[in-house]
């Protein structure tokens, strides 16, 4: 009996020994992220404050029942900046998508670059955060290809706003994409048709180590890194609660 303790009390003593460690490496990693490459552990920062702030003021963000139903999220936070006298603007952030066996888990982030499109205009050349939801199946394949135009290879429209959606709710479900824009405090649906999105390649490497291809990690099969945890954690608890409201 005394040998059945001592062999149950290693294994629980090992067991908490190894997940201390999982922690220590996610905390490693971030840190070495946060030392190597500083303008990326900011931008997963910026990118999980966004979501953040948006489902903070549910009455003004995006609808229960699109969250609910979207396929894949992008969010790029506020790094955009008007191209001078072209209207043109440009961002990086990251894509997740739900995974295909287990709907309520997210895929890790994987890099993203927005560019092109008149969207700066529309926000006054002000930096303003965009957040795209992707609705079906057609528009994760285009996500997946890894750079395709909005509006163009895959439909897109300015997103409804509110906690229920708005009256031409079936119009915003025909699309692939919902697009939405916070400039100055504001958050409303915003056309961003002609932008181009595709695998911020730079990024990828810095988060990743290497270069990993867009559809490996959208499939999730590639492991979420320490750093990036807690921008997968917030997409999951803000899409489920959107889910359990419904």
């Amino acid at each position: 009996m005394r040998n059945l303790f001592l062999t149950l009390l290693l294994i629980a003593l090992g067991c908490s020994a190894f997940g201390q460690g999982s922690d220590d490496a996610g905390a490693a990693t971030s840190s070495k992220l946060n030392d190597r490459h500083p303008e990326v552990a900011k931008r997963l920062d910026a990118a999980t404050q966004t979501l953040k702030d948006i489902f903070a003021a549910p009455d003004k963000g995006i609808p229960s029942e699109m969250l609910s139903n979207a396929k894949c999220v992008v969010v790029i936070p506020g790094e955009k900046k008007a191209a001078l006298g072209l209207g043109g603007s440009y961002g990086r952030g990251f894509a997740t998508c739900r995974e295909s066996n287990n709907g309520e888990a997210w895929s890790a982030p994987a890099p993203v670059f927005l560019g092109g499109g008149s969207f700066g205009a529309q926000i006054g050349g002000e930096s303003g955060d965009i957040v795209m939801l992707v609705m079906n199946d057609k528009g994760t394949q285009k996500l997946l290809s890894s750079k395709f135009k909005v509006g163009v290879d895959a439909s897109a429209a300015a997103g409804p706003v509110g906690r229920t959606a708005a009256a031409d709710t079936n119009i915003k479900l025909d699309s692939e994409i919902l697009t939405y824009s916070r400039a100055k405090g504001l958050f409303a649906g915003i056309d961003i048709n002609g932008a181009e999105v595709k695998q911020d390649d730079s990024t990828t490497k810095d988060l990743y180590g290497n270069m990993v291809p867009f559809t490996q990690i959208l499939n999730g099969q590639v492991r979420t890194p320490g750093p990036a945890r807690e921008f997968v954690a917030e997409v999951h608890r803000d899409f489920a609660e959107a889910r359990a409201s419904n």
